[in-house]
């Protein structure tokens, strides 16, 4: 797993006054310095797993290989979403045999160029905004996905995020096996990732962020004591309005995010 860099704890500072799922500042009283984790895919930018794959697939070495990588990703794409419906560690299971055979060299010689075609306009136009808050508050931002390490990287650094945990694949000799290196982030393990991590860093949990938007991200939601929907699907929208927590949408950017669970929007 692809950890953070160790990084010494910021002072918070004291909270007061923002917008429902924005960060708050919080007043200089000497607690233990606090994060905002993000989710990645959906949350601060509009393609997942099987847009990346798909562009890995168009560009395969040899036309011919090419042609028959896009091919059976477009044929593998319902079934995709059918076994992540069903359980993400099948999904996990089935969709990055897709990747064996590939090296590391050239999957991170792509990424560039992925990111600068398909990755930076997917960026959600409200997501560099709350990333900037985060920090003006005091909070770290932190990155936690299911996403692969290797494909991801350009993207944090055009967001300026270091701190991150990713997937990576395994690799042996050189090609890529087809199946995930361990421990294997999805859901619950995002969760104990997180706990572990802010216990390393000397991180407040219950003063931290997190955002997400999908329900298979409620452990990670979850386990901070200030949980966003960030563009939630329909059954994640439904349990943050049970629990009031506030619904972002960072599709957009007028004058911030909008805040559903804000009660001076309701």
């Amino acid at each position: 797993m692809s950890a953070p860099e160790p990084a010494s704890p910021t002072r918070g500072q004291s909270r007061s006054g923002a917008a429902a799922g924005q960060p708050r500042s919080g007043a200089a009283t000497g607690r233990a310095s606090a994060a905002a984790f993000y989710d990645l895919d959906g949350t601060l930018i509009r393609t997942n797993l099987v847009h990346v794959l798909a562009w890995y697939a168009k560009n395969d070495q040899g036309l011919l290989r090419s042609v028959r990588s896009i091919a059976a990703t477009a044929a593998g794409v319902p079934l995709f979403f059918a076994t992540d419906l069903y359980s993400r560690k099948v999904f996990n299971d089935l969709f990055f045999q897709w990747y064996r055979g590939q090296s590391y060299d050239r999957l991170r010689f792509l990424a560039e160029e992925l990111h600068d075609k398909v990755v930076r306009p997917a960026i959600f136009p409200g997501a560099r905004d709350l990333v900037a808050q985060s920090r003006r508050m005091g909070l770290r931002p932190v990155v936690v996905t299911g996403a692969l390490e290797v494909s991801i990287r350009p993207l944090l650094a055009d967001l300026g995020i270091t701190e991150f945990v990713a997937n990576r694949l395994e690799f042996v000799d050189g090609r890529a096996t087809g199946r995930l290196a361990p421990p294997v982030l999805a859901g619950a393990s995002k969760a104990l990732w997180m706990r572990e991590y802010a216990e390393r860093e000397g991180l407040s949990l219950n003063d931290s962020y997190a955002y997400a938007d999908s329900m298979s991200d409620l452990p990670m939601l979850s386990v901070v004591g200030h949980p966003t929907a960030a563009n939630p699907d329909l059954r994640l929208r439904s349990t943050a309005r049970r629990h009031d927590w506030p619904v972002i949408d960072l599709r957009r950017r007028a004058s911030g995010p909008s805040h559903e669970g804000d009660p001076r929007h309701r």
